[in-house]
Parts: C-alpha cells; structure tokens; sequence
C-alpha cells in the first residue's frame, strides 16, 4: 500500500508511555492466552463489553503511577505512522461520502496504546484486539495485535492491517447512522441466538463498509498495490467465526456465530470494494442464510 507523502490524523492520542492510562492488578494473560483470546473475542469490533467488563488483561488503572518515557522501535515508529494515515483517509473518505448523501460526518478518534488502558466501555486490553467504543466514539488498538494477526492468523500485510482499522471505524459510521443503536435495542429484547444473528449482520456490514472505504481509497490516491485487496479479503476469512472456532479446538456451532463465516466475510468485504456506495450493505434485509 503506497502512503508516501500522505497526511497523518491529529485524532489520534497515544498512551503508549503508560503510566495512569496502563493498568495494573491483574496480570497478562501472555502470547498464547492473548491470541486464544483475541481469536474468540476480537474480529474487529464484535461487542468487546462483555470482555472488557469480564476483566480479561488489567486491572483498574492507578492514576498516582508515574509515566515512563516510551521509546518505539523503528519497526513500530513506521506502523504507528502507518496507522495514522490510514486513519487519515477514513477521515477524508466518509466526510466526501457523508456528505455526498446531505449528512455530516464526525470523525471519530482513535487511542493507539500498550497492554491495557481506560474506555468509554470499560477497561481496555491488549488480549480485547482492536475494538471501537460506542460510548467515546474512539478506536482502541494496541499496536503489537498487528504482529500477532501474522504470526497467529496467517493475515500479514500492510493493507490487512488498514483492513481492521478500516471495519472498525466502519462501526463508527454505524454508530452515526443509527444502526448500532438499533440493533442494541433490538439484542435486549431478543434470546441469545437471534442476538447473535443481528451481531453477524452488524459485523458484516462493518465488512462492507471496509470495502467502500478501500474503494474510495484507491480511487482517490492509486494505493493499492498488486496483492493488497488479496491480503485483506485473506484477514476477512481468517476471522471468521467457523475458522476461529475450530483453530480453538472446538467444533463448529452456527448458532454461536457473532461475526460470520469466512465465506460471508470475505463476500461482504468484497461487495462493499465492487460497489464503494455507502447505501449498499443492507445486511438487516437480507435473509440470514443468505448473507
């Protein structure tokens, strides 16, 4: 992906030097409970409260801690950088898509930290994954989830990177339309399996939304390059629900599903990159064993 030259968002606050922001108390669960964790919880977005208040990575904060100085590697300076400007053309992308349809867009922001930190939605963890937070209207990722999605999912590549940060800021502009909003109501009134199947629809539509925002994106700039759209469609089914579950040793239980199948991941994401309208992901009409 070719981002020479482009802008880096000012949305962005890193909290990587820790101190009240990091946490303590609990201890981390590791690589290997992190991945676990992040396989059957993350899929970039989800609904991360019921992690988040179960209290999987730390602990309360404690604000009297004092803040190291944090020096980043220049492995880590370039993704951070990277991070910023992709977050930047989402910015850009849905303010000329909102507006094309007469509404104006919030931009949302987005906290790059380490290990744990604070949330509109509880307490936040590495082990959580990449997550957007309805109630602050910010992204959360810790920087390091992007090494483990190549190394435990197989879903390396600069673009499959943009991938999550583009489907969670996907839950922001579901979050602005109302539609997470409805489909909370409508969880609250519903039995688990009918909830799960509205969380399907809503992360699929996230998927879409990805996918008209790499649209706009390669319109606008040319940045794609040869194998960027194959990365992020091989993230797409490397996350999904029927993958996870068996990679967690377990067997494959439908009605469990919260995100969708690989299959259905990969479509979405790829509807949304063919057409690039934002009106075109109604994944709420659809028939569910159609989707």
């Amino acid at each position: 992906m070719r981002l020479d030259g482009r802008r880096e968002s000012t949305n962005v606050e890193d909290r990587r030097s820790g101190g009240g922001m990091s946490g303590g108390g609990k201890a981390s669960l590791g690589i290997g409970g992190m991945i676990i964790v992040a396989l059957l919880t993350w899929v970039m977005g989800g609904n991360p409260l019921e992690v988040l208040q179960g209290g999987v990575g730390g602990g309360e904060a404690d604000d009297a801690s004092p803040q190291k100085e944090y020096v980043q590697s220049e492995e880590e300076a370039a993704l951070f950088s990277f991070t910023k400007k992709v977050f930047a053309s989402t910015e850009d992308v849905w303010t000329e898509l909102f507006k094309a349809e007469g509404l104006e867009y919030t931009q949302p922001k987005m906290v790059i930290y380490r290990n744990s930190t604070r949330s509109g939605c509880g307490q936040a963890s590495s082990s959580t994954g990449p997550f957007y937070c309805p109630a602050d209207q910010t992204v959360y990722i810790d920087l390091s989830f992007f090494d483990e999605m190549e190394r435990s999912l197989g879903a390396g590549g600069d673009f499959a990177y943009a991938y999550v940060i583009a489907h969670e800021v996907g839950h922001h502009v579901q979050y602005l339309l109302g539609n997470i909003e409805r489909v909370n109501r409508e969880t609250a009134r519903l039995g688990k399996k009918e909830g799960n199947r509205l969380s399907v629809r809503l992360e699929l539509q996230a998927d879409y939304l990805a996918g008209v925002w790499a649209n706009h994106e390669n319109e606008r700039w040319k940045s794609l390059q040869d194998g960027d759209l194959e990365e992020a469609i091989n993230a797409a089914s490397q996350v999904g629900d029927d993958r996870l579950q068996k990679a967690a040793g377990g067997s494959v239980v439908p009605d469990a599903f919260t995100h969708g199948t690989s299959a259905q991941r990969m479509r979405w994401l790829k509807r949304g990159y063919q057409s690039g309208k934002l009106r075109g992901g109604d994944t709420f009409s659809v028939p569910y064993d159609e989707l």
